[in-house]
């Protein structure tokens, strides 16, 4: 025995001599077992495996075998093979587990529908705007350049999600949701993917999906893009708190779809081809220029106190400076970007916009871009 064996018979003060017997392989007579059991329950089990002593109790040894099986005994040897079996629980199983919850970026996102398979949903697009007669001559001799041909599967690309609508059962659609709504309000928690709660983010109703008519999940990944983006990120807070103020509120999610919307006429006719080509690329310009034009409708709407009864005509008048003047939007950007690096004073004036927040309300009535009557550019006012 060891000197650790030694003192822990002397402190338990084994006069009998029991376990020093038991663990030289020497059972106690079967009239002395009962008084044996005793002495072996102030023995912890650790004591019990060094000396062999549960394996003495539960098989024949020098021909003495127990009448009755001790269920004490069972259980502490049930106990002790099982610890061999025990893992502890690492760091990255509980992250495993919390992978749902976790932000997804909008290059993550990207690549998930660069992927999969959408060839479904690219036989509908139609990349360019289909001009006859007068209208074709002059945008061919007036009108921006064509896109070039190394870009047009890019484009394709953002047209064929705009074909996608939200699927629920997506974990990634899911997650899409959940950082935009995260990013937005601050929560920490994630949320139910159908509830009131999107209609506080400006949705019309319970489930987002219903509001992305005409722009399909890019109007997501737009959201996604605003949100996620440094640079862009306090640019989205302001125009949300501009969107609750208790005036001048308006759906924030739904305007954010509308202006999905005039982006993707915008690239349909080819009002972006020559920013993209300059750039040789068309996802990054087809997203400064939907945060370009958010910016101008925010500036707008701040600047001369636009109310929700306002919301088509400054969207209609949006539309139209978007396609004419999309070099012009991108600059108001890029300066307005610059300006927020340098710690500067918003664009929209937010410390003016101070007040308290309007509750969202069910009676306010949006008239987006697809809800106004087409009209031609003329008698149209710029702001």
């Amino acid at each position: 025995m060891n000197e650790k064996s030694c003192s822990f018979h002397n402190e338990k003060e084994l006069r009998d001599g029991q376990v020093e017997s038991v663990s030289a392989g020497c059972l106690p007579p079967c009239d002395e077992d009962n008084s044996a059991l005793l002495a072996f329950r102030g023995i912890p089990i650790s004591e019990l495996k060094n000396h062999g002593i549960l394996q003495a109790l539960t098989a024949e040894a020098n021909g003495w075998e127990p009448a009755v099986m001790n269920t004490e005994v069972l259980r502490a040897q049930e106990e002790w093979e099982a610890v061999d079996s025990i893992q502890p629980e690492t760091a990255g199983s509980r992250a495993s587990s919390d992978q749902p919850g976790q932000l997804i970026s909008f290059s993550e996102a990207l690549q998930h529908f660069q992927t999969v398979d959408l060839s479904s949903f690219k036989k509908r697009i139609q990349p360019t705007i289909r001009r006859t007669g007068l209208a074709a001559l002059r945008h061919c001799l007036f009108g921006p350049p064509k896109l070039h041909q190394g870009l047009r599967e890019e484009r394709d690309l953002v047209l064929t999600i705009a074909q996608c609508g939200l699927d629920s059962q997506d974990p990634m659609h899911g997650r899409v949701l959940q950082t935009i709504y995260k990013k937005l309000t601050g929560s920490k928690f994630d949320c139910a993917l159908h509830g009131d709660h999107w209609e506080d983010l400006g949705f019309q109703g319970t489930n987002p999906a219903t509001d992305l008519r005409g722009a399909g999940f890019l109007a997501l990944l737009h959201l996604l893009y605003l949100v996620m983006d440094s640079k862009t990120l306090l640019m989205a807070q302001e125009i949300f708190r501009l969107s609750r103020h208790h005036i001048q509120q308006f759906p924030f999610c739904l305007m954010s779809v509308n202006i999905t919307r005039i982006t993707i006429q915008a690239l349909r006719e080819e009002c972006l081809s020559r920013e993209c080509n300059r750039q040789q690329k068309v996802i990054p310009v087809v997203n400064s220029f939907y945060a370009a034009a958010f910016l101008r409708l925010a500036h707008v709407w701040r600047t001369q106190h636009k109310t929700i009864s306002d919301s088509g005509f400054v969207l209609r008048d949006l539309e139209v400076l978007a396609k004419k003047s999309p070099r012009r939007l991108l600059k108001t950007l890029e300066i307005y970007l610059a300006g927020v690096s340098k710690g500067q004073a918003s664009l929209l004036g937010a410390q003016k916009c101070a007040g308290p927040q309007a509750p969202p309300s069910k009676d306010l009535t949006f008239t987006g871009v697809c809800d106004l009557p087409p009209h031609s550019s003329e008698g149209t006012w710029l702001i």
